[in-house]
């Protein structure tokens, strides 16, 4: 990924908040009033991401047709939907960009959708390591042997992670 820039930053309408949520409830259920604010910004970048501010900090992001909540959003307002956990020996290479492997999974949520976005956490403390795109639905994931089984777009300590506010 290129260096990521700031084109525009603005707070966004009420009605346009409303869009929001529902995109972002469609993604995370009932659990998008983690996410609620009197004030949402939103980050124009160069890259494909759009980022949106809760109380100034990058709370979730929207990419190709959805909006889901960054890695930093995730840890600050932790949700249980559309998780997958894996093993302590893929932390390395997810932490690295890696995409998720199968083998490396050890668990993972009845919601997750094939092409829709998901948190990848780690399995000692749960903590989200990277936010992906499952290529399989929870069932066909869980079913697979080998393979890749996730797309990683995002993860701690990458520029979106790093992006300067």
């Amino acid at each position: 990924m290129e260096e990521i820039k700031v084109k525009k930053r603005h707070t966004i309408k009420k009605s346009e908040i409303a869009r929001i949520r529902n995109a972002l409830k469609d993604e995370i259920g009932n659990e998008e009033t983690l996410f609620t604010s009197k004030s949402i910004e939103v980050v124009e970048t160069t890259s494909a991401f759009s980022i949106y501010l809760v109380e100034k900090k990058p709370a979730f992001m929207a990419f190709e047709d959805w909006i889901f909540p960054t890695v930093r959003g995730a840890i600050e307002h932790p949700f249980a939907a559309r998780r997958i956990t894996i093993d302590s020996g893929a932390v390395p290479y997810v932490m690295n960009g890696a995409d998720i492997m199968r083998p490396g999974i050890v668990a993972a949520t009845p919601d997750i959708k094939k092409d829709r976005p998901c948190i990848i956490a780690e399995e000692r403390y749960g903590k989200p390591l990277a936010v992906g795109i499952a290529l399989y639905d929870a069932a066909e994931l869980i079913a697979l042997e080998k393979g890749k089984a996730v797309r990683t777009v995002h993860r701690v300590g990458d520029l979106i992670w790093n992006l300067e506010l």
